[in-house]
């Protein structure tokens, strides 16, 4: 299985599905047209809006690319925790001049109707966020051809994907920017992810599926260093979000440089769920004080982070970042794999030569 499955990607360099607008169909194609696994983000989107994405896509490369679909999130949220935190928020809302979001705007994110689209239109690949899917839906996805990737952040989550049936596990570090893949959300775990190789050897050591890594990776040696540590390929995200064609907000782009943006936080204030970004006025303000309650606090802040977006102010805006972030690089991304794949085959020649990566 591990080779049906690279071999559907000519360089071990999976594009991260970016949910919010970044990954466009733009990029998924120069991605996969350029040897890489190009993805497209189905969250906070309708079944149709994935669909019209699919068909633009596939009018662009016939190359392989992938699905990423967010799991459903149990009722766990308090209530009155949220009304606490949109009674903080209000000043904001004044600010921006927008009302706050309805926090019970959807806790499903569509996710039967999208399974129905990938069902009767196969993709080539599909991947799980915020859970493992049900072994039935697993195996309807090979019924038509598909492979099934899930992400894990620990070694036992990734047991549980591999219980699934999953094709691949993708073992995602604390250093990826973005929502953590957990599959369980439980404040009592923040700020205690694991590594990425760490969290690879251990993934690697409890499962028998391949591995693909997530987490920080900006650079063909850090590529050399998870697949010398047993992954089959890297996906990288914030390394794809300064390219030309990724749809990210240009102050978005922009920050992932810029001296003003020294690090990067894990913080609920934007959705309610742990995500890595740049530290701003926003995350810093409201973090400490953000519930434990995704996606309610997703959609009570989503007014307020379109509208600070629209006056291009970025310290209201959610800006996903890994903690590689100022390696990023400005380029189209089917260079930029090009590049990797290039700094990829420099570093394995440097390690069969006894060197350094």
């Amino acid at each position: 299985m591990s080779s049906a499955l690279t071999d559907l990607l000519p360089h071990p360099i999976v594009q991260a599905p970016m949910a919010g607008g970044v990954s466009v169909p733009q990029l998924a194609a120069a991605v996969s047209e350029a040897g890489g696994l190009g993805f497209l983000a189905a969250g906070y989107k309708t079944a149709d809006g994935m669909y019209q994405e699919i068909k633009q896509l596939r009018g662009l490369t016939a190359r392989p690319f992938g699905v990423n679909l967010f799991l459903p999130q149990p009722e766990t949220a308090d209530p009155a925790a949220v009304d606490v935190y949109a009674h903080q928020l209000a000043g904001e809302a004044t600010w921006y001049e927008t009302e706050l979001g309805d926090p019970d705007s959807g806790r499903d994110d569509g996710y039967d109707a999208k399974l129905a689209v990938l069902l009767d239109n196969p993709v080539p690949v599909v991947s799980f966020h915020f859970g493992v899917p049900a072994r039935e839906v697993v195996d309807s996805l090979h019924r038509v051809g598909t492979f099934a990737l899930v992400t894990a952040t620990t070694a036992e989550e990734a047991r549980a994907v591999e219980r699934s049936g999953a094709d691949a596990v993708i073992a995602q570090g604390v250093e990826a920017g973005g929502h953590q893949g957990t599959h369980r959300d439980v404040p009592e775990a923040d700020g205690s992810g694991v590594g990425l190789l760490s969290l690879v050897a251990q993934v690697r050591e409890s499962v028998g599926i391949p591995v693909i890594a997530a987490g920080g990776i900006m650079r063909g040696s850090q590529i050399a260093a998870v697949l010398a540590a047993g992954a089959v390929a890297a996906q990288l995200g914030t390394a794809f979000l300064a390219t030309h064609e990724s749809g990210a907000h240009a102050l978005h782009k922009q920050a992932l440089t810029n001296p003003l943006y020294v690090r990067t936080e894990l913080t609920r204030a934007f959705s309610g769920r742990p995500a890595r970004g740049l530290v701003n006025r926003f995350l810093r303000e409201h973090g400490p004080y953000a519930p434990a309650a995704y996606p309610d606090v997703h959609h009570l802040t989503a007014p307020l982070r379109k509208a600070a977006a629209k006056a291009g102010d970025a310290q209201g805006m959610a800006l996903w970042a890994g903690q590689g972030h100022r390696m990023a690089r400005e380029l189209p991304a089917g260079q930029l794999v090009e590049v990797l794949a290039a700094e990829l085959a420099a570093a394995r020649t440097a390690l069969s030569a006894g060197g350094a990566l």
